[in-house]
């Protein structure tokens, strides 16, 4: 890696570092109103709340009464009384948005099942259209089995890949790292493996090893979503192959991705360009594989609008997903934005809008 890449590295985590300074500050400011909201709680008011596990996103302080009120008003109606958090009202770190709102001029197609562009610093919605629909996510839904392996198990951990993992199992056109039963990696390599080259074998391989099972995994990632307020989320595998019953929406997306850019690991991997996976078989020989991004941003196939940086992200692609793309930006402040644009009907059209929606970073 050039000493100029590492040190762009260096200045983005750190601008990331100070923005979890400002939300544990702005935390603690708002210590007196949490106390008075449990006060509410212990008299029996019914409050509707949305938190992000583990603390996660960029706190804002609500500056207005207005903006409270819109939060407030939106949880009631997207989550209900049943979800009641007795921590505080955790959505002044995120965008909200409960309707469609185009603060960008946007001017690419809107027969896009969803499109979104989140101000990661500012916590607002700068572009909505649609992202509440239960869409299918494909391979996106692979940010999810990342964040969850990075949150229970060790980059250096080894694992053994079984016969479920195995390439054999897997449709003839699916994306695939080229796994078979027996071979042997590191944790940290099949999160390359999964992020990167989409493989679909290292989502089963890490679902195994992580839980014991795929469908024990499943239930992790279905309660994770829950802990992350992505309630209209419904995961039957940890790869993204159709399943009618697999769902999610693109604000759900958001609140996934953004818990998983806290990490540094899951952001040194979104931001590689290739990677070379050593893997020992299981007569004992080490080969390597040769891994690269899906998107054609990294893959230097599209270029971003002038003055925006691609930092990196996730594709999706099924027949009934269309095409799908979530990604981590930068604008030429170096200010953070995530877009996301799913369900588009061509490749050619999803980087199109995206490109649309990057415009207005």
């Amino acid at each position: 890696m050039s000493n100029q890449r590492e040190e762009e590295i260096l200045r983005r985590r750190e601008r990331i570092k100070k923005s979890k300074e400002r939300r544990r500050r702005n935390q603690s400011r708002n210590t007196g109103e949490k106390k008075s909201r449990r006060k509410l709680i212990a008299a029996g008011v019914s409050i509707a709340l949305i938190t992000a596990a583990g603390g996660a996103g960029y706190t804002v302080v609500m500056g207005n009464a207005q903006k409270k009120a819109e939060v407030w008003s939106y949880e009631k109606e997207h989550y209900g009384e049943n979800v009641l958090l007795s921590e505080g009202l955790a959505a002044t770190n995120l965008c909200v948005s409960a309707d469609d709102k185009n603060e960008i001029s946007y001017d690419g197609s809107t027969d896009v099942h969803a499109a979104g562009l989140f101000d990661v610093d500012g916590a607002s919605v700068r572009y909505s259209n649609r992202i509440h629909d239960r869409l299918y996510p494909a391979s996106t839904t692979k940010i999810l089995t990342a964040l969850i392996a990075l949150e229970r198990g060790n980059l250096s951990d080894v694992v053994t890949v079984g016969k479920n993992a195995d390439v054999s199992s897997f449709p003839v056109d699916a994306s695939l790292c080229g796994l078979h039963e027996g071979d042997q990696l590191t944790l940290e390599t099949l999160l390359y493996g999964l992020l990167l080259s989409s493989g679909n074998d290292a989502a089963t391989a890490i679902a195994e090893y992580i839980s014991g099972s795929e469908e024990a995994f499943v239930e992790e990632m279905n309660d994770r979503a829950k802990e992350l307020m992505a309630v209209n989320t419904h995961f039957m595998n940890p790869h993204g192959l159709h399943d009618e019953n697999h769902y999610t929406t693109a604000y759900d997306l958001y609140l996934i991705f953004q818990n998983c850019i806290q990490n540094e690991a899951f952001l040194k991997i979104i931001e590689t360009k290739s990677y070379t996976a050593s893997i020992t078989q299981a007569d004992g020989n080490v080969r390597t594989e040769d891994w690269a991004p899906t998107n054609y941003y990294a893959k230097g196939i599209v270029s971003a609008p002038e003055g925006v940086t691609v930092l990196g992200g996730k594709t999706g692609t099924t027949g009934e997903a269309g095409y799908c793309l979530i990604l981590l930006n930068e604008n030429v402040a170096g200010h953070p934005y995530i877009s996301i644009v799913m369900g588009a009907g061509s490749r050619a059209l999803l980087y199109e809008d995206m490109n649309a929606l990057l415009d207005g970073a």
